[in-house]
């Protein structure tokens, strides 16, 4: 593949293994050749198919390991269930961990057939930010886009997240490309609260404990396991103690269950400017910036939608076991 200095962000669509195989492993192979640090992340049964074809060619020209064990493997389904973790959890993890390398190569496939229509559009707009979040770095991240499996519309959205599109080995540049509109068009409102039983609660400076014992007891209610309501806890917290600080100094909170998931959202009265927000990793010297951070780690799935004096933002938790929210057609939807 023809590498452009700096940063190399191609959608690279395929249809079956075969294609799959054929469009992947030359440029893991190239990479290892050239002595640059491999990571990939798909799906755990892309990610088996993956590994089998590199252990099937043999060790690169002049190395004893077999490739398959150069290569830094990750199940995007367990790694990238939450979006919002995948560019500081995932992709800058493991870019960062190389600082002295000429060039960074990543395969990440965050849009799967099976992602839910909530998640969706956390997924478009996790896309669009990785090319704010490399921008001037000599980091390749190539994305595979099943285009036999997908809506067309996941398609359409892959032009305009990805300023290179690769098809059947033929290399273009994206007329759509258009990263911050995509920014722009993710920030959705969110659906209308239509459940039964929402637990409310307005909080300020004087009953952030309160708001945190409010949260654990109604998510304990509804089925949340233990120790994932310890950690709603914490995101919980984290949201609040943003709420006081940036968000006008109250806020409100709300609980419910909603297809196999349960809900916290919190309201206030901020505005969430920079889209990076939560998504890079945060240094031990820094003063700021870890709550959203840690509230994206903790989460199944994030979601935000932000306005001149109005921000709001929306966790899932799974249910139990996992719980997809519902399948990835999306024409009705868009």
């Amino acid at each position: 593949m023809r590498l452009v200095d700096p940063f190399v962000h191609p959608a690279v669509l395929y249809r079956g293994e075969a294609e799959y195989v054929t469009a992947l492993v030359p440029f893991i192979r190239a990479g290892l050749e050239a002595g640059d640090p491999v990571a990939v992340a798909v799906p755990g049964p892309r990610l088996r198919l993956l590994r089998d074809a590199l252990r099937a060619i043999g060790p690169v020209t002049g190395e004893a390991e077999n490739p398959a064990d150069q290569v830094q493997w990750i199940d995007m389904t367990v790694a990238g269930r939450n979006p919002g973790r995948i560019i500081p959890g995932v992709l800058r993890a493991f870019a960062d961990s190389h600082p002295d390398a000429g060039r960074i190569r990543i395969i990440g496939e965050p849009i799967w057939p099976g992602r839910s229509l909530v998640e969706y559009p956390a997924c478009v707009h996790h896309e669009a930010l990785i090319n704010l979040a490399f921008a001037g770095r000599a980091v390749s991240i190539l994305c595979p886009y099943d285009a036999a499996g997908l809506d067309p519309i996941a398609l359409t959205d892959a032009a305009a997240t990805h300023p290179l599109l690769i098809d059947n080995g033929e290399e273009q540049a994206s007329a759509a490309y258009a990263p911050e509109k995509m920014i722009d068009e993710c920030n959705l409102p969110l659906d209308h609260l239509d459940a039964d039983d929402v637990a409310t609660l307005d909080f300020d400076a004087g009953n952030l404990a309160q708001a945190r014992a409010f949260a654990a007891e109604h998510a304990a209610r509804l089925g949340l396991p233990t120790d994932r309501v310890l950690d709603l806890e914490v995101a919980v917290n984290e949201l609040a103690a943003n709420s006081l600080v940036h968000g006008g100094g109250r806020g409100t909170l709300r609980v419910w269950a909603e297809d196999a998931h349960l809900l916290c959202q919190v309201d206030d009265g901020g505005h969430l400017d920079d889209p990076l927000a939560g998504r890079l990793p945060v240094g031990l010297g820094s003063d700021g910036g870890r709550g959203l951070l840690l509230v994206h780690h903790i989460a199944d799935l994030v979601r935000v939608h932000t306005t001149p004096g109005s921000a709001t933002f929306r966790l899932y938790f799974a249910l139990g076991t996992d719980a997809p929210a519902g399948s990835l057609a999306l024409s009705d939807h868009r």
